[in-house]
C-alpha cells in the first residue's frame, strides 16, 4: 500500500443519480437539491434525468450540511470546485457501469479529495484552494471510494421507485438513528447488536455482489 499525506479539502463531494435521503427532503422543501432544480413531481428514489454534483461540507462535529456548488467554490475556489465536479461525475459513471453488470444501483456516492503540495512548497497556506500553491498542487482522491460506508447500493432486481429501496448500505445505522431521534450530535448513540448484525450482513453481501468473491471471516 502506497500511503501519501495530503492537505484534504473542506467538501464532501457527492455525486447523485437517485432521488434519495438528503437530497429528497431537500427536493420535497425546495424543488431542488444542493441549489440544483429538478423537475417537478418527481417521487422518492426516482431516477434523476442525469447525475448531478452536489457538494456538503465537512463538519468536524455533527452532520454535514448540503451546499450549492457555488457555496463550495467559496470554499475552495471556483476552477478547482468545477475540476471536482467533473472528476466526481466520472468516477461516480465508472462505478456504476460495474456494479450495473452486477445488479446493483449506486443511488448516490460522495468522495473526498486532497492536494499533494509540490516538492519544496511552503506549507504556510491553508486550504482554501486560492493560492498559487492550490493551482499547482496535485489533486488526489483519498479515504475509501465507492463502499457502503459512502454510498447508496440498491438492489436492481427490487428496485421501485416512490418509496425507500432495500440496499446494501448503513441503511439500517441510519433508520435506527432516526427512530430514536438522534440530534446528530456527540456523542453517537451505541448501537444494538442485531442493527450492527443487519448492517454487517449487507455489507458482506455487496461485496461479493461486487467482487465476484466469497467472503471469509
Amino acid at each position: 500500500m502506497l500511503v501519501r499525506k495530503t492537505s484534504p479539502l473542506p467538501v464532501e463531494c457527492v455525486a447523485r443519480g437517485y432521488l434519495s435521503g438528503s437530497g429528497w427532503k431537500d427536493y420535497q422543501a425546495t424543488g431542488a437539491v444542493g441549489g440544483i432544480p429538478l423537475p417537478a413531481g418527481l417521487r422518492e428514489s426516482d431516477r434523476l434525468p442525469a447525475p448531478i454534483f452536489t457538494p456538503a461540507t465537512k463538519a468536524e462535529s455533527g452532520h454535514d450540511e448540503n451546499i450549492s456548488e457555488d457555496e463550495a467554490g467559496r470554499l475552495v475556489g471556483p476552477a478547482l470546485i468545477g475540476r471536482l465536479r467533473d472528476l466526481t461525475l466520472a468516477i461516480y459513471a465508472r462505478g456504476v457501469e460495474h456494479a450495473t453488470r452486477c445488479g446493483i444501483i449506486i443511488a448516490d456516492t460522495k468522495f473526498e479529495f486532497g492536494r499533494l503540495r509540490p516538492s519544496g512548497a511552503s506549507a504556510g497556506h491553508g486550504s482554501s484552494g486560492r493560492s498559487g500553491e492550490a493551482e499547482e498542487a496535485e489533486l488526489l482522491l483519498i479515504d475509501e471510494v465507492l463502499t457502503p460506508d459512502s454510498s447508496r447500493f440498491w438492489p436492481a432486481d427490487v428496485y421501485e421507485p416512490g418509496r425507500g429501496q432495500a440496499s446494501f448500505d448503513k441503511q439500517f445505522v441510519r433508520d435506527y438513528l432516526e427512530q430514536i431521534g438522534w440530534n446528530k450530535q456527540p456523542p453517537v448513540p451505541a448501537l444494538p447488536a442485531d442493527v450492527v448484525a443487519r448492517t454487517r450482513a449487507k455489507y458482506i453481501e455487496a461485496y461479493c455482489r461486487l467482487t465476484g468473491r466469497e467472503w471469509r471471516d
